[in-house]
């Protein structure tokens, strides 16, 4: 039944151990009341818990349990990996609740780490050229937002970036910002203690750590707002 969060099953670990070991469909239907218990039904509550504490915060993040998990089941039509799940359980809120937005919290459970993630992810062509066109143009507004950062202990990821500028970006000086154009993605990231998830504490976490991200979405909200 939908409620307010109260912590994952105990079992909630050592289920995604087993299933991982199994990799079978026929496991997993045998063991499906065990995956709603303890995975699905209160990552769903967490959801819902975490939509309700974010509008309370004016953090402009929303989702539901219906729109918001990802499927355990792995999409595995062009994989090599024909394993049927998945490791982990996750799920995205974002402006409009849908997965599709950008500007969104990332929570992910999972046997080999737990995190939780504010993103701008791979942003489409026109919005991400806006990105970087106002880390050149208006570098105080970037620089501050990377401070904000950093006085709530959080840095961008620097993965995934290119290896070289960006074409009309390539006589950038200033090495932070050289170094900030050449990302695909904005992101910050948040380590989760695999121990926590079973307390409802687990939700002023996630709140906490998405107030200390807010300077990145706001930054993007007001980029996206202008880019064509």
């Amino acid at each position: 039944m939908a409620g307010a969060f109260k912590g994952f099953g105990e079992k909630a670990i050592p289920f995604l151990k087993a299933l991982d070991f199994h990799q079978s469909r026929e496991w997993f239907q045998e063991n499906r009341d065990l995956y709603l218990s303890e995975l699905h039904e209160p990552f769903c509550d967490l959801v819902e818990t975490l939509s309700e504490r974010f509008s309370a915060a004016g953090l402009g993040l929303r989702g539901d349990r219906k729109k918001s998990l990802f499927r355990i089941n792995r999409d595995v039509r062009f994989s090599k990996d024909k394993r049927p799940y998945n490791r982990h359980l996750s799920a995205i809120l974002s402006p409009d609740g849908t997965k599709m937005e950008q500007g969104v919290f990332y929570v992910h459970i999972g046997l080999e780490h737990c995190f939780a993630g504010v993103a701008w992810w791979q942003p489409g062509p026109e919005l991400l050229q806006a990105m970087r066109k106002a880390i050149v143009t208006k570098p105080a507004a970037f620089r501050a937002m990377i401070t904000a950062l950093e006085k709530g202990g959080l840095a961008l990821d620097p993965g995934d970036a290119l290896k070289r500028a960006p074409r009309g970006f390539e006589e950038i000086g200033e090495d932070d910002l050289a170094q900030a154009v050449r990302n695909r993605h904005f992101l910050v990231r948040n380590e989760i203690d695999p121990a926590t998830i079973y307390s409802p504490a687990l939700v002023d976490d996630l709140v906490g750590f998405t107030l200390r991200a807010k300077p990145l979405l706001d930054w993007g909200r007001a980029i996206q707002g202008t880019a064509s």
